[in-house]
């Protein structure tokens, strides 16, 4: 699950800092081209996301990534930012960027509209991935490579400005976790349609229930005796509490991406030299984005540490040991040839597409 915000980690110094300095830093690069203009409105991009300003990502959008977009057009362009569901929930976004006249761009989650972009689903099926800013670099180059996702994206009359990722996938087990092989047995709760196929391989129970308090009873209860979700919704869950034995690794990557995407008569309205100018505060941002996720990933783990978890760190060695117990590939081509007879025939070759990228990156 990945809707909920570190509310604990923004009160951190630490935290404040590494986001201030990198919007400094970026701030710095165009000093001297920062001509704000003064003689007309700026253009008011108006903006929605459907989580509280506060975690990693939205912080990053508010602090990095929107005065980027006013620092590269020199004033032109202003964005009104809006959270919390204010504007659109989770699963109302990408209609709302698509449809909805008061919202011209928000974040979009594919997961949480798989009928409407289901090649973006691809991205969940891999258990390993790239870190930090090769992941970053990974995205980059799928959405550059590989045109069915923007063609995708643009049947929901949707163009996509920037892109962040989430946390990676922890193990969080009610009694003690000696490596990944330990699930097998036990009944694991997991939201990701791929998530639990993998449980599954793994000789685990996998288990689906609405993510709440329901699944912290069931932890307490015994009747769950584990959860594979992103490393900080197990903590604002306070999961830890009822399931201390922790795994986790930067490798075992959760594929989940927030789109920041903007309706296409938006896009196509604004002049050339704005949409230039929000293409450089994309790129402007990509280059910090890597660092903030390995620095915020650090900070995760020493919170769960100091609130009593017994937290491991997997080797490479061990992640890949998970790839190959959740037989993947065979998931992904059954999906593929499912998909191929709703329509999507495309699905095997984007797989391979994505695959090949996929590996360029891990080397």
């Amino acid at each position: 699950m990945t809707k909920s915000p570190i509310h604990s980690k923004l009160q951190q110094p630490y935290r404040r800092t590494l986001f201030k300095a990198v919007a400094a830093l970026m701030s710095m690069t165009l000093v001297s081209g920062l001509a704000i203009a003064q003689t007309a409105s700026p253009t008011v991009l108006r903006f929605s996301d459907h989580e509280p300003l506060g975690g990693m990502r939205t912080r990053f959008l508010k602090e990095v990534f929107f005065p980027a977009i006013e620092q590269e057009s020199k004033g032109r362009l202003k964005v009104e930012d809006h959270w919390n569901g204010e504007l659109a929930g989770p699963y109302e976004a990408l209609g709302s960027a698509g449809k909805l006249p008061t919202v011209d761009m928000a974040t979009v989650v594919p997961e949480y509209t798989a009928k409407e972009l289901p090649l973006h689903q691809l991205f969940k099926s891999f258990p390993v991935g790239p870190t930090g800013d090769k992941q970053v670099q990974f995205f980059r180059r799928v959405y550059q490579e590989v045109p069915a996702f923007n063609d995708e994206l643009a049947k929901n009359d949707l163009v996509s400005l920037y892109f962040g990722t989430g946390y990676p996938v922890a193990f969080y087990s009610t009694t003690p976790i000696a490596d990944v092989k330990d699930v097998a047995g036990n009944k694991w709760r997991s939201a990701s349609f791929w998530h639990l196929d993998f449980l599954r391989n793994a000789g685990a129970t996998p288990v689906t229930m609405h993510w709440g308090p329901e699944v912290a009873a069931a932890l307490k209860n015994k009747t769950l005796d584990g959860l594979m979700v992103n490393v900080d919704s197990g903590y604002m869950l306070k999961a830890h509490e009822m399931a201390p034995n922790v795994l986790v690794s930067k490798d075992l990557w959760l594929g989940h991406l927030y789109l920041v995407a903007m309706k296409k008569s938006v896009w196509e309205g604004l002049a050339v030299e704005d949409k230039d100018a929000i293409r450089r505060a994309a790129e402007r941002s990509y280059r910090t984005l890597g660092r903030v996720m390995d620095e915020s990933f650090n900070t995760q783990i020493d919170d769960l540490q100091k609130a009593g978890a017994k937290v491991r760190t997997l080797s490479l060695a061990e992640a890949q040991t998970w790839q190959t117990m959740t037989q993947y590939r065979q998931i992904q081509d059954a999906w593929a040839a499912k998909q191929q007879t709703q329509g999507v025939g495309n699905a095997t070759a984007v797989l391979q597409q994505v695959s090949t990228i996929l590996e360029a990156s891990l080397r």
